[in-house]
């Protein structure tokens, strides 16, 4: 299975006619700060633009930033030496991508990279780890924002042994539908579903077929529109609205 080129992360404009609190608001984890806390990170914080398959952190490297998605969606895949790899992990802007470099591992042992082209505040590693060594209610959202990230990568691989093809495919796009602000449209080619969903593209054609099939999306070259987001939650596994309700525990708002 082909896997994503190694665009590296880099800067860019910042969008023009957003204050910076507007693109704060659009991250659940820094929208859960107090405004104290949130003012140690403000300082350092860098809007940056996230295309498909940029690399934010190769397996064996270690992260330079940790990034704090607005929009769009980073995917964390693990890959076998046969080049197959399998998503482990998606974030967006529930939360913060970089967990290794905030739990002060070395290096990922996965390859983190963007699936859904969208937009992040980041900082600098040794900026946040100061800032959650020195403040509290910092390392107390952070270590929550841990937990529920554990959470969704235990349901994952419960999910995927346990549940059809359709019902993952469905969870799936439930997630990226939110976490790409209810867009109705999802570019998104099989192959990637495949890596996504841990399949061959014969999976995903039978699981896609049917979601079509059953009027709750429409599947044409690359693009995935959602046109039955209620039929999609039903199809769906228990797993997308455990994950969600296990978010929503943790990333309590800011006092």
């Amino acid at each position: 299975m082909n896997e994503p080129s190694r665009l590296k992360s880099r800067a860019r404009r910042p969008s023009i006619g957003l204050p910076p609190e507007a693109h704060v608001a659009r991250n659940r984890l820094l929208a859960a700060l107090a405004p104290a806390d949130l003012g140690v990170l403000a300082p350092h914080l860098e809007h940056v633009t996230l295309s498909v398959n940029e690399v934010l952190a190769e397996a064996g490297e270690p992260f330079t930033h940790v990034y704090f998605p607005e929009s769009g969606a980073v995917s964390i895949v693990t890959y076998m030496s046969d080049g197959y790899g399998v998503e482990v992990g998606t974030m967006g802007n529930e939360g913060m991508v970089g967990l290794p470099a905030y739990l002060e591992a070395d290096a990922s042992e996965s390859r983190t990279f963007c699936q859904v082209a969208g937009a992040a505040q980041r900082v600098p590693v040794d900026v946040l780890l100061a800032a959650a060594a020195s403040r509290p209610n910092i390392r107390r959202l952070l270590n929550r924002y841990t937990q529920a990230y554990l959470s969704l990568v235990a349901q994952g691989a419960a999910c995927n042994r346990l549940h059809t093809i359709e019902q993952r495919c469905a969870r799936w796009l439930l997630m990226m539908h939110d976490r790409t602000g209810g867009s109705g449209v999802l570019q998104l080619k099989q192959e990637f579903l495949a890596l996504m969903l841990g399949v061959r593209r014969i999976g995903v054609t039978i699981a896609a077929g049917a979601l079509q099939e059953a009027g709750l999306i429409r599947y044409r070259r690359g693009q995935i529109r959602i046109v039955g987001r209620e039929g999609l939650e039903e199809v769906a596994c228990e797993c997308y609205a455990v994950v969600r309700r296990r978010f929503d525990e943790l990333l309590l708002p800011k006092a």
